[in-house]
C-alpha cells in the first residue's frame, strides 16, 4: 500500500478558488476572508458534482463588493486545473510497485481510499496505468 498524505481534495479545490480569485480584481483573499469562505465551500460542492456530471454551475450572492459571483466549471476545467497534482497521485503507484518487485500484469486488484479517488481523472490514470483494469474503489 501507498499513498501520499500531504496531497488531497483541499489541494484540488485550492487550485481552481486561485484560478477563480484571479479574476476578482480588488479582492485580497487574506483580508477578505467571507468570500474566500464561501468560495471554498462551493468549489468543494461544484468538485463532488463533478465526480457523477460534466459541469457544475457556482453561485454566489453578494460574493464581493455587493456583486454577485456565477460561473459554470466544467470537468475538462477542472482536469486542466489540476492535471499536475493528478500525475502527482501516480507517484506512489509506481513506487508500491518498485518497492514490490512486481510487474502491472502481476497485479489482480487496485483498491482506492479516500474522497479523491471519486474524482473521474484518477481513475481514468490508474485505468490507464494499469492496462485497462478497472480500479476498485473499497
Amino acid at each position: 500500500t501507498a499513498g501520499d498524505t500531504h496531497l488531497g481534495g483541499e489541494d484540488f479545490d485550492q487550485r481552481v478558488m486561485e484560478h477563480y480569485l484571479k479574476q476578482w480584481k480588488g479582492l485580497d483573499p487574506k483580508k477578505d476572508k467571507r468570500p474566500v469562505q464561501k468560495l471554498r465551500r462551493e468549489v468543494e460542492k461544484a468538485k463532488r458534482t463533478l465526480s457523477t456530471q460534466h459541469q457544475a454551475r457556482i453561485e454566489i450572492e453578494s460574493f464581493f463588493d455587493g456583486k454577485d459571483f456565477s460561473e459554470t466549471l466544467t470537468r475538462a476545467k477542472f482536469e486542466n486545473l489540476n492535471m499536475d497534482l493528478f500525475r502527482k497521485t501516480m507517484a506512489p503507484v509506481e513506487k508500491v510497485l518498485k518497492d514490490s518487485g512486481l510487474s502491472k500484469r502481476e497485479i489482480d486488484e487496485v483498491v482506492l481510499v479516500g474522497g479523491s479517488t471519486r474524482i473521474p481523472k484518477v481513475q481514468q490514470l490508474l485505468k490507464d496505468f494499469f492496462n485497462g483494469k478497472e480500479p476498485n474503489r473499497g
